[in-house]
Formats: structure tokens, C-alpha cells, sequence
């Protein structure tokens, strides 16, 4: 129960989480934003980015097998 207590306080913005698993699909981090990103960002906005993001690269996937069948 302290986890998930301390996983609340912790301070990042929506948007910085949604910029870290943003940088993260490339795998292109920084070892200092790292540490950074582990002690600030919530868990939960974590797995929330994480489902957002893989669902536009799905999204951007089919739209360009779309475009390539069609032509």
C-alpha cells in the first residue's frame, strides 16, 4: 500500500510521461533523463502513454499499408 501511496506523489506531467515512452519507442534516452524519468514518473501514466502510444504506431501502421495496397 506505501507503493502505490508513494507512485501518486510522485511529479511528472501527463505530457512529460507521454514525451519519455515517446523517446523510449526509439530507445533513444538519455542515462541522466533515465534516472529522472524512474524517480518521477507515475506508474500509472506509464502503462496509460505506453497503450496510447502503441495504439497510433498500430494506427500510423495500417494507414501506410493502406496507402501501399492501394497504389
Amino acid at each position: 500500500m506505501d507503493e502505490l501511496n508513494q507512485a501518486r506523489r510522485r511529479k511528472a506531467s501527463f505530457g512529460a510521461t507521454m514525451k519519455a515512452v515517446f523517446w523510449s519507442f526509439f530507445g533513444v534516452r538519455k542515462g541522466k533523463d533515465y534516472a529522472s524519468d524512474s524517480a518521477n514518473l507515475n506508474p500509472v501514466h506509464v502503462i496509460i502513454a505506453g497503450l496510447i502510444g502503441a495504439a497510433i504506431f498500430i494506427g500510423v501502421l495500417v494507414m501506410v499499408v493502406r496507402f501501399a495496397v492501394a497504389q
